[in-house]
């Protein structure tokens, strides 16, 4: 296990009718705040009824900036940087999912800076300071809800990059399941892959001696594959989306992880992908993971033999580490199929047309992993693999 030190600042409030606690949390910071959401579903549930009355109540002047995309846009995230910064904005509010708690969180820090955005997001700049902000969360899936990481699309230049800073942690986030009973059954299956993905980035690691963290990841990964299939029959099971909903925070709000360096290298060939194609980031992880897991066995095939037999069910006997590994591997892939997660670009409509450009814009920072070192003749080979 390698030395760390481990912060998280985030107050997590959790549970149903825990939106009634916003307006206390929100009063520390000001009156002066910037709603910020997607593409109108809050209005559809409610919600943002629901959010304005009790900014009403507390005397708030509410500004807004609707219309986040699923993958959020640098040109989005100005225009609050532009509303926070004419309007003087003490306070934003995130309400949605990942995208849109990503947004923001470039936002908050945008408004103290004095340059391009993008400078924080292509790491040319750190960001020092930041707006408060807070969020509540209607997707499980990414755990932006309480980490200070954020991914953003510059779709002029068809790059997409992860970025983050102490500064950019929620102050506080609200999760209430109830909010999540209408997100649809594809975007809940993106959410379940992303959760998932995140445990899979954890698990591939080269420290040793992390036998607590690894049972904490299978035990995240054997909730999540045992609640995903009942929650995807009844949408609306209030407990089936809680147990969801804490797993996808949990699994990447740094406690799983603590004491070494997962891989990482899968979201940044996906944020490739995405980039240029603009499909679910979920969506590309169910197609990629599996082929890099394939592509990387020979490395070190004791973990991959431990994910199988532990997480999968693999038996070993008359079988080798790599062996075992691959069968793991395709029970991975047997169970974002049998969820109805896609397993091929083609899905997409993605063919070899552009994979030279993907490769190249996963390879904008060189070599890249912590597992094992991918080049660019690595990356082509898992896309390739991913057709």
């Amino acid at each position: 296990m390698d030395n760390f030190t481990f912060l998280n600042p985030t107050k997590l409030v959790f549970g149903k009718g825990q939106l009634d606690q916003l307006t206390k949390e929100i009063s520390r910071y000001g009156k002066k705040v910037l709603l910020v959401y997607g593409g109108g579903s809050i209005k559809r549930s409610g919600l943002y009824d629901d959010v304005q009355k009790l900014l009403a109540e507390m005397g708030a002047t509410v500004f807004e900036l609707s219309g986040v995309e699923p993958n959020p846009r640098l040109s989005t995230a100005n225009k609050g940087i532009k509303i926070c910064k004419e309007e003087g904005v003490e306070f934003i509010l995130a309400v949605g999912g990942g995208s849109v708690i990503d947004c923001t969180k470039l936002i908050a820090a945008g408004a103290k800076y004095d340059g391009d955005a993008w400078d924080i997001v292509t790491k040319k700049v750190f960001a020092k300071e930041a707006l408060p902000f807070g969020t509540v969360l209607t997707l499980a899936a990414t755990g932006s809800e309480m980490n200070s990481g954020s991914v953003i699309t510059n779709w002029e230049t068809k790059e997409k990059h992860g970025w983050g800073s102490p500064v950019t942690f929620p102050k506080f986030s609200i999760l209430d399941p109830v909010h999540t009973f209408s997100v649809p059954k594809n975007q809940t299956i993106y959410g379940i892959v992303d959760m998932m993905s995140h445990v899979l980035e954890h698990y591939f690691h080269q420290a040793e001696m992390t036998e607590f963290q690894d049972r904490m990841c299978e035990g995240l990964l054997l909730t999540v594959m045992e609640t995903a299939p009942k929650l995807l029959d009844d949408l609306e099971n209030y407990d089936h989306r809680a147990t969801i909903l804490y797993c996808g925070t949990m699994a990447l709000n740094g406690m799983l992880s603590m004491g070494f360096r997962g891989d990482w290298a899968t979201h940044n060939i996906e944020h490739a992908v995405s980039a240029v194609y603009d499909i679910p980031h979920g969506g590309g992880l169910a197609i990629l993971f599996p082929n890099w897991m394939k592509h990387n066995l020979h490395v070190k095939p004791e973990r991959f033999k431990k994910l199988a037999v532990r997480v999968f069910g693999v038996t070993s006997d008359g079988k080798n580490d790599e062996e075992i590994g691959m069968e793991g591997i395709e029970k991975l892939r047997e169970f974002w199929n049998s969820i109805g997660a896609p397993s091929r670009l083609a899905d997409y409509d993605i063919d070899d047309s552009q994979l030279e450009v993907m490769a190249d814009k996963a390879m904008v920072n060189g070599e890249f992993g912590n597992f094992t070192k991918l080049n660019k003749e690595d990356v082509l080979k898992i896309y390739q693999m991913s057709l």
